[in-house]
């Protein structure tokens, strides 16, 4: 089985606000992506037994906003194949009730937060609420971390360190920073070593090999190939194109002396039971 820890569930251009859609030109080097999250789609580029954990977004300074019950619906037409995430924006008044209702009345079973995108840090005292929630309630947080292209969206906002913060305090919530923080990979891999429950994933990296490849490299190098979780940022990249671009890092190494990432260690990601891992049931 392959669990895909990041993918998403939207309408677009519905639930995005004016500009997104040229700024997301940016997302690979100006090609432009077709955003539309259709589950038939997803399902036609992944394997048969893969799971996938789906969020929306919600970021009103980026132009992003997915409402839970979107996500809930979207759950309940495509279950067992998908769990659900809710989303909110801690910048908005009501987020609080946003978040009990997205756990308590529609079944939503971890948080995903879009620290930059929405313009606060995670570590932020005035979230401590959210983080005693998850903690409580036993769900998993997933967080955006790393570069984007959307320019209004601060970088400083999105650094992995904070997340180390958030660990100290809070050290039973389960974390995954997604994307592995790039361009601060030194930084994610600094954290996820140092404490046991909060993780990375390597989604919509593959297509930056050399890139994945020094960000893997760390990962083998400290030790911590455990705690990174494999995803495909859907609608970005396919699960399929993720796995086989992962399969192909070390091919562009022939010819070199440059050390191998680890074949077997590959493997072990790409089929690693997230759910276990995050506290998750099986659908």
């Amino acid at each position: 089985m392959i669990v895909d820890v990041h993918s998403h569930a939207w309408l677009y251009p519905e639930h995005f606000g004016a500009g997104f859609r040229e700024q997301a030109q940016r997302a690979r080097g100006h090609k432009e992506i077709d955003l539309s999250t259709d589950f038939e789609r997803y399902r036609d580029a992944a394997p048969a037994d893969t799971v996938a954990i789906v969020f929306g977004g919600k970021a009103r300074r980026s132009g992003l906003w997915v409402d839970d019950r979107y996500v809930a619906e979207y759950v309940a037409l495509h279950s067992p194949r998908v769990i659900g995430f809710l989303s909110v924006d801690p910048t908005e008044r009501d987020w609080e009730t946003d978040m009990r209702e997205g756990h308590e009345a529609l079944g939503l079973q971890g948080i995903k937060l879009l620290p930059m995108y929405a313009g606060f840090r995670p570590d932020d005292r005035a979230l401590d609420a959210l983080w005693s929630y998850a903690e409580k309630k036993r769900l998993p947080v997933i967080l955006h971390s790393g570069t984007t292209f959307i320019s209004q969206a601060p970088l400083e906002c999105t650094l992995p360190r904070w997340v180390d913060n958030v660990a100290i305090r809070f050290p039973d919530v389960k974390i995954v920073l997604g994307h592995l923080g790039h361009p601060f990979e030194n930084e994610t891999v600094a954290v996820i070593r140092k404490h046991p429950n909060v993780y990375a994933d390597v989604s919509a990296l593959f297509y930056r090999p050399y890139q994945l490849y020094n960000s893997l490299m760390l990962v083998q190098e400290y030790g911590v190939w455990s705690k990174v979780l494999f995803g495909s940022d859907y609608p970005f990249s396919t699960v399929n194109e993720s796995v086989s671009g992962l399969r192909s890092l070390n091919e562009m190494l022939t010819g070199t002396a440059l050390p191998r990432l680890d074949r077997a260690e590959l493997e072990a990601m790409i089929h690693r039971d997230s759910l276990s891992l995050l506290g998750l049931n099986r659908p």
